[in-house]
């Protein structure tokens, strides 16, 4: 009999984190001003963070997921990883998988450097996004794991922002 009672005090506590969560998720921070625009974006691996910049003012700064495999630099494709480096966010996407989506200029010239040097493909198509469509639901939840496959990844709230916010040909530093 104990057992039974255990799973339904654990049932119960689970829908309630569930409960709670999905309406954190659904609050969302003071919004960016619409008229905001970013020179600069700042990207911090190991907080999970990224940052709109304008005149090295922080505009906004997001909570972001990475790659499954988040330590390190981006070295082949596949790793999973969220590169490192100095890149331009050079095109956009507004029919992606996922709620919008800015291409990073991963590989750079050291990037393929170092690809040809280990004779590995160092792999392309990083983006900044939101969630998978369908999935926009899920909110801030997102961020509880690192799921991309070495994309930097936001709620689409926080997505549509930034794509209003961010033009092509804006820098961005992906730091460790």
């Amino acid at each position: 009999m104990p057992t039974v009672g255990f799973k339904w005090t654990a049932f119960v506590v689970l829908a309630v984190a569930i409960v709670v969560t999905i309406f954190w998720s659904r609050a969302e921070d003071s919004p960016l001003p619409m008229d905001a625009k970013a020179d600069q974006v700042v990207v911090i691996k190991h907080d999970r963070t990224l940052a709109l910049l304008s005149h090295g003012q922080v505009l906004k700064t997001y909570k972001v997921s990475l790659g499954r495999s988040p330590t390190g630099q981006k070295s082949r494709q596949g790793d999973h990883k969220t590169p490192e480096g100095l890149y331009i966010l050079d095109r956009r996407n507004a029919g992606s998988h996922f709620y919008l989506s800015v291409h990073i200029s991963y590989p750079n010239s050291e990037d393929r450097a170092r690809a040809a040097k280990a004779g590995v493909d160092p792999g392309g198509d990083v983006m900044i996004h939101g969630l998978q469509n369908g999935l926009g639901w899920l909110g801030k939840l997102h961020r509880s794991i690192d799921w991309t496959d070495g994309c930097i990844a936001v709620t689409d709230t926080e997505m549509h922002e930034i794509w209003r916010a961010v033009a092509d040909g804006t820098p961005i530093e992906i730091r460790p």
